[in-house]
Parts: C-alpha cells; structure tokens; sequence
C-alpha cells in the first residue's frame, strides 16, 4: 500500500510538469507567429518605400536628367545656326521655292529644334538621329533613321517618351486640327499642320512608311509623324499624330513669328 502511495505520489509531479509545459509551448509558438508577422511587415513597407522611390525616380529623375541633356544639345545646336532671330516684316510671305533637305546624321547627333506652340510657351526640345535607348532616354525626340528629313516629300517620323525621360510627348494627345508644328534645322524652318491621330498596337510598323499605313503608295505629300506609348502611364499601344507641311522658309529669313521668342531664347539672344 504505501509503495502504491509512493508510485501515485510521485507521477503527480510529472504530469503537472506537463501540464505546466503546455501554455509555455503554446507562448513560444505565439512569439514565434508574432516575430513572423513583424518581419513580414517590415519587409512589406520597405518593399514599399522601394516602389515608391522607383516610381519618383521615373517620373520625377528621369525628366531632370533628360531636360540638362535636352538643354545642353539645343544650346550646342544653336551654337551653329546663322540667320536673324526676328522675323521678316514683310506681311506677305515669300515664296521660297521646294524646301531644302538636308542629311541625316549619325546617330545621336542633332538634326534640329522642334516647337510646338500647343505644348506650351516654354516647349523646345531637340530632335536628335535615332530611336535607340541611348537617344530616347537622354536626348528627347529620336528621329526614325529609315523615314525622310525635315521638308522631303514623303514622311519624317519621330519619336518620344510620354512620362519619362523628359516625357517630350506627354501632351501629344492635345493637339487639335489645325495646330502648328515648327521644325528648325540648319537649313531653315519648316511649319506642319497637325491633321489627326491614331491609336495602333505596337507591332503597327507601317505608320512608318512614306505614306503612312498605306504600302507600295508613292507619296505626294512632306508629312511628320510623331508616334509614343498610350495611354500615358502606360504601354499597351502607340499612340500615332499626323501632320503635313504647309510651307517652309530658310534661316536667312528669319524665323516664323509664332517662335520668334523661343528661337531668340534658344541661341542665347533672348
């Protein structure tokens, strides 16, 4: 009997020790979940702020970077144009016969200033030859090599990014009929009328052709087509403007009034 009592007596210790190991399992185990859900938060709000610092870096960076660069070509461009920075005051204007057509550069050289009044007072940007990273990036608009010069029967094509990278483009879906678009060169200035847009996938090549979309057409017209992602912040399609030329004049001249102070401002006579 008293061997039984002492058997009895002695497993009672043990079986509160279990019972005492229970709830402390149980308080590890909690901690543990705890410790998890914390390190999962942090790295949630970390991964967080990276996005957040990737996304200003697009949008905000990007531009500041390409906007110095866009700057310094424009300024070094400029350094070589000849020819008043006033307009002619004559109220007629001059018949200046075909337009000249100059060559294209290599690549990542400037062919010349674009100015378009609808983009805003301030809208200079430089056209550069193209259509790589390393121009579209940095340089601004990126002339598509195998599309014509500035003023030649047929179709010049450029490109740009809408919210990057200086976002050169990023108002191309305000243009209206009508409105003007000035292209400096060396040789002179050439003015297109924007006619309309169109919205492609990006696999639509042909707007690229002399007459756009249209294959085996000879063309007749001198057109400028402007092409970038749609719709802003994104990249699913391209969005396509069309112009046509309506007329040209040669630096001698002088520029046409509504960029006057742009051009004037642009080689440092402003």
């Amino acid at each position: 009997m008293a061997h039984q009592q002492t058997t009895a007596a002695s497993a009672m210790p043990s079986g509160r020790r279990g019972q005492e190991q229970t709830p402390r399992k149980r308080l590890r185990a909690s901690d543990v979940i705890r410790k998890l859900s914390q390190i999962l938060g942090e790295l949630l709000i970390t991964g967080g702020v990276v996005l957040l610092l990737f996304v200003g870096w697009q949008l905000w960076w990007t531009n500041v970077e390409a906007d110095a660069k866009q700057t310094e070509a424009i300024q070094n461009f400029a350094q070589q144009l000849t020819g008043p920075v006033t307009p002619a005051e004559s109220a007629n204007p001059a018949d200046y016969g075909d337009p000249v057509v100059g060559t294209a550069p290599d690549n990542g050289e400037t062919i010349g200033i674009m100015y378009i009044p609808r983009f805003g007072a301030d809208y200079t940007r430089p056209i550069i030859e193209g259509t790589g990273a390393d121009v579209l990036d940095t340089l601004g608009l990126g002339h598509y090599g195998s599309t014509s010069m500035p003023g030649a029967v047929g179709n010049f094509a450029v490109a740009g990014h809408r919210q990057t990278h200086g976002a050169v483009l990023d108002s191309i879906h305000t243009l209206v009929p009508g409105d003007k678009i000035y292209v400096q060169t060396a040789d002179g200035y050439y003015t297109y009328v924007f006619r309309n847009n169109q919205i492609v996938l990006p696999n639509r090549t042909d707007v690229l052709l002399p007459v756009p979309t249209q294959p085996g057409v000879a063309p007749e017209e001198r057109i400028l087509t402007m092409t970038s992602c749609n719709p802003r912040f994104g990249s699913q399609e391209r969005i396509i403007a069309y112009s046509v030329m309506e007329g040209w004049q040669p630096a001698s001249a002088g520029p046409p009034s509504d960029i006057a102070a742009q051009v004037a401002q642009a080689q440092g006579k402003g």
